[in-house]
């Protein structure tokens, strides 16, 4: 398969699952078994493309919460976006200074601990929709919640395959957020989040020796990321108002079976 052709694939692949609850790391490393490997470069810059795609959808947002601060409103939830944000760069940092975090690249993920996170996720995404039900939840985000969603981030970021947006959304549904606000708000903290660890990887990744940069490869891969991107985020929004996420659960947990299976027994990730 020529490698531009690998790279408009995996781009596509990382679009489609970044935002929804289903592991975008569980699905590369499957998929870069069977498609031309891609630079670290490459890994790095297709994440914050896919985070690109998200600025459309939620202009109005941003542009009330960046012109719009007359409006108790607008300063109250950039003050918790913000919040949320550095709980998570903090926990971060913290938790690499002690080891629980690493810095890793595709090649050295621990692909069963991928598998395990994938498959637990799924599991407990059905048990959250069901201590849920019947409940009544709430669109206001608290403070408590803003907090909780900057140390579900650290948490996704400290196992690979647990899903970024599936975590926070579902502890911030534990504490009684609504399925539409939780996912709404997973969103918009996402784009300042994705961006800060693109920013750093990509500076890390131009700090030590570069080989040969396939600009086209690399170019591709980021716009199908935010294309695919678009997409899903866009179908999600709509998706949640009247639907749980039990489905993706079901996916992950088909999902995390294929990849234990693999790993341990076929040996091919």
């Amino acid at each position: 398969m020529p490698d531009w052709l690998s790279a408009v694939l995996l781009g596509l692949i990382e679009g489609l699952t970044e935002f929804i609850p289903v592991s975008s790391t569980g699905h590369l490393l499957i998929a870069e078994h069977w498609l031309a490997r891609q630079s670290e470069l490459f890994n790095v810059v297709i994440q914050p493309a896919a985070a690109l795609a998200l600025v459309p959808l939620f202009w109005s947002k941003i542009k009330d919460m960046t012109l719009g601060l007359g409006e108790k409103a607008n300063r109250d939830l950039l003050a918790k976006l913000v919040v949320a944000f550095v709980v998570t760069v903090a926990g971060v940092l913290t938790a690499k200074k002690l080891g629980i975090i690493r810095s890793v690249d595709k090649e050295h993920i621990d692909a069963g601990r991928v598998a395990w996170a994938t498959l637990i996720g799924g599991f407990i995404i059905i048990a959250v929709e069901a201590w849920c039900r019947g409940r009544r939840m709430t669109a206001e985000i608290t403070w408590a919640v803003a907090i909780t969603f900057g140390i579900a981030q650290v948490v996704a970021a400290a196992f690979p395959g647990a899903s970024r947006s599936g975590t926070t959304i579902m502890l911030a549904m534990m504490l009684g957020l609504a399925r539409p606000a939780a996912t709404e708000f997973s969103f918009l903290l996402g784009i300042p989040t994705l961006f800060a660890a693109g920013a750093k990887e990509l500076k890390d990744a131009f700090e030590g020796p570069v080989a040969h940069i396939d600009w086209l490869s690399i170019g591709l891969g980021a716009l199908a990321s935010a294309v695919s991107a678009f997409v899903v985020v866009k179908w999600l929004i709509r998706f949640v108002q009247s639907h749980t996420f039990n489905g993706f659960a079901a996916y992950r947990i088909v999902l995390g079976v294929a990849l234990l299976g693999l790993f341990y027994f076929a040996h091919l990730i």
